[in-house]
């Protein structure tokens, strides 16, 4: 503000009244009972970007007046709000109707649209209140005309000059292409299409990866190792990152015994916690990073897998980061051919250059000793199944007998064997049990046994057998390309086999799902309330052709930075379309006032192009710079800020360049099609009809 209007008092209005709309908004985040976090923190740096073009544009104006018409303060100000009034009504409307669908989405995607909708809206409330009453008082009672010759001398005389033989330029670019209206409307389609390319070759994700300053791991050695040997794989694991990573990590700690598969001796669980961000600055240094180089250096260890992991940016929603998937037995294949299948399926992932760290979440099939007991036999020698299936439990696993009370305290009383009794099959011998003679049979006289292959844990999804199975992209594929990928690969295993995504990828599916619907209704909410605010259909029109102008900008963004279609990035989607109609509602009502004027549609378009584009700048270029520091954010939260602030700071760009150059174009071109007439012109008519009618 300083820059273009060179007035230190315009810059205390909007400094006043921001911290007045960031008060409200809090005050109704707390009504609501949402907590300061990292959403509604990054709601507010956007709702402070808006409400701030509020304050802009009714400075703007103001100043404008008092320098065109040689008005005071309060009368320039009284009749700045009878120009512009209908224009803020009309941007608080249209950012409303971006945001209010999102309040209504289901699942977690909803928990994170709803806290972003609630403070945009209620921020964007407050501030066209203010806008229209607190504002224009606060530009009367600070403003001050400027003293002659004031803005031609030094830097000011020099941008003034420069600014208007910009604005020149411009107009000399819109009067032509409102002459060659349908090549500009050819340029709008090629657009068009041009964008909906872009936005299909966008790689689709749900959530950014967040480097959270952790990592997991996961050690899994071959069935039937003992703890000692999973303890020694632990023990190079740690060996090696403290070698490799000791300036990056600062504690780890190790665990035998467990890991996100399950509790067996051969499995193994690592939790790493790094150095804070501030002593990880380069990219070398990430948690990905790290990661990425553990892995690689366990990669074929013949003692067993090691696999490090991020932690999901929500950790409700999984393990780690990658795709999360159930394979099904829905064509009850036996439990060995369905094996074979997960198999086929991990040898199918562990080739594919766009998968890597496939690996099951679960206990995989292990040596088992199965006992036969011959039941006839049992019979004959006076044994009753009851007591023989109670001497096994007890004898080789444990069996609650009851419970006694000790020292205040109810203790729990359990039968087992004694250890050198229940190790080897041959000790099975060395058990009997008492038939109805009271004498004592070997168990040897009525059971054999085999050894056998079989699960140690046997998992249920949706009460049908399946295997958890874990993976991540490879480096410079997005989550959603591995999804479509790893469909690729079940579809090539046996009839019967199918797949359902669960967790991270679960939600990742479904918030797609949910995508064309979320833009969909956005775009008919502003298109009525435009409709409603402007009794018409045609400048509405007019204004919703810009919405590919903004697009454009964030999509090409997101995908030069390799940024995915995600969650954050339809948020900063969202928030540039509403925006980019902003910007084409600040000339259209303009231009709008003008031809009901008298004017031309192409006189009253250029004229308003050329009295909005100084507003149009700031407003964009403070929103610009307001939002530049999400797109280049670091550490902690990084991922969600980038995603965000690379998208509206890209789409404010195209939305500011192309829809200053195309709005007129497009106000021209529609109502010169609807063959919209002048309100005056329209009463004329009603009252020479009413007059015929009377006369009739």
């Amino acid at each position: 503000m300083l820059l273009f209007l060179q007035n230190f008092r315009a810059t205390l209005v909007p400094t006043i009244a921001v911290p007045i709309v960031l008060l409200g908004t809090f005050a109704v985040l707390a009504f609501m009972g949402y907590s300061i976090n990292t959403l509604t923190m990054l709601a507010m740096v956007l709702a402070v970007g808006l409400l701030v073009d509020d304050a802009i544009v009714v400075v703007e104006n103001v100043d404008r007046l008092m320098h065109t018409k040689n008005l005071p303060p309060k009368e320039a100000a009284r009749q700045s709000m009878g120009e512009i009034s209908g224009a803020l009504v009309g941007i608080a409307m249209v950012l409303a109707a971006v945001y209010m669908p999102m309040a209504f989405f289901s699942g977690s995607t909803g928990v994170i649209y709803r806290q972003f909708s609630v403070t945009i809206i209620s921020a964007m409330a407050l501030s066209v209140l203010t806008a229209l009453t607190f504002t224009p008082s606060l530009c009367g009672s600070l403003l001050r005309p400027q003293k002659p010759g004031a803005g031609t001398r030094g830097f000011t005389g020099w941008f003034n000059r420069n600014f208007e033989a910009t604005r020149n330029h411009y107009l000399h670019g819109v009067a032509r292409m409102t002459k060659r209206r349908r090549l500009s409307m050819v340029a709008l389609v090629c657009i068009t299409i041009l964008m909906v390319f872009l936005f299909t070759r966008l790689p689709k994700g749900f959530l950014p990866d967040e480097d959270q300053g952790l990592l997991l791991g996961q050690v899994s050695l071959p069935p039937g190792a003992t703890a000692e040997e999973t303890e020694a794989m632990n023990a190079q694991v740690r060996q090696y990152l403290e070698q490799a990573e000791g300036k990056n990590l600062k504690s780890m700690f190790t665990v035998t015994g467990f890991s996100f598969a399950g509790q067996a001796q051969n499995q193994g669980f690592l939790v790493l916690l790094t150095t804070p961000w501030d002593e990880r600055t380069k990219a070398s240094q990430s948690v990905a990073a790290i990661a990425g180089r553990a892995n690689s250096h366990f990669l074929g260890n013949r003692g067993g897998q090691v696999f490090i992991v991020q932690p999901p940016p929500v950790l409700e929603l999984g393990n780690a980061t990658g795709f999360d998937m159930e394979l099904m037995n829905t064509g009850n294949l036996s439990d060995a051919d369905f094996y074979a299948a997960r198999n086929q399926f991990l040898k199918l992932a562990g080739a594919d250059k766009m998968l890597v760290a496939v690996r099951p979440n679960g206990l995989g099939e292990t040596p088992q000793y199965a006992l036969d007991v011959d039941r006839e036999k049992a019979s004959a020698l006076g044994l009753a199944i009851n007591d023989v299936n109670t001497t096994i439990q007890g004898a080789l696993a444990s069996m609650y007998v009851n419970q006694f009370f000790r020292d205040g305290r109810v203790k729990d009383v359990y039968l087992q064997g004694q250890p050198d009794a229940r190790m080897q099959p041959s000790d099975l011998e060395k058990w009997y049990v008492r038939n109805n003679q009271n004498q004592l049979v070997p168990f040897s006289a009525f059971t054999s046994g085999h050894w056998t292959v079989g699960p140690q844990s046997v998992e249920i999804y949706n009460g049908i057998r399946s295997y958890e199975l874990l993976g991540q992209p490879a480096p410079g594929v997005s989550s959603g390309q591995a999804m479509t990928e790893v469909q690729k690969l079940v579809s090539k295993l046996p009839k019967g086999v199918t797949m359902e995504w669960t967790g991270l990828s679960y939600e990742q599916e479904k918030a797609g799902s949910q995508t064309g619907a979320l833009y969909t209704i956005s775009i008919i909410f502003i298109l009525l309330c435009l409709a409603a605010l402007y009794e018409s259909w045609s400048i509405p029109a007019a204004v919703m052709l810009v919405v590919p102008l903004g697009i454009i900008g964030a999509v090409t963004a997101n995908l030069l930075r390799g940024i995915d279609n995600d969650v954050y990035f339809q948020i900063g989607l969202l928030t540039t379309m509403g925006l980019s109609v902003k910007n084409a509602i600040l000339i259209v009502e303009f231009a709008r006032n003008f031809y009901e004027q008298g004017e031309s549609l192409i006189d009253a378009a250029m004229h308003a192009g050329r009295e909005r584009l100084r507003p149009i700048l700031m407003t964009s270029i403070a929103f610009v710079l307001g939002t530049l520091p999400l797109a280049v954010a670091s550490g902690a939260g990084a991922g969600a800020r980038q995603a965000i602030g690379t998208a509206v700071v890209g789409g404010m760009v195209t939305a500011t360049v192309l829809v200053t150059l195309f709005v007129p174009v497009f106000f021209v071109t529609v109502l010169t099609l609807a063959k919209v007439k002048r309100r005056s012109e329209k009463l004329a008519e009603e009252a020479a009809a009413g007059q015929g009618n009377s006369h009739a």
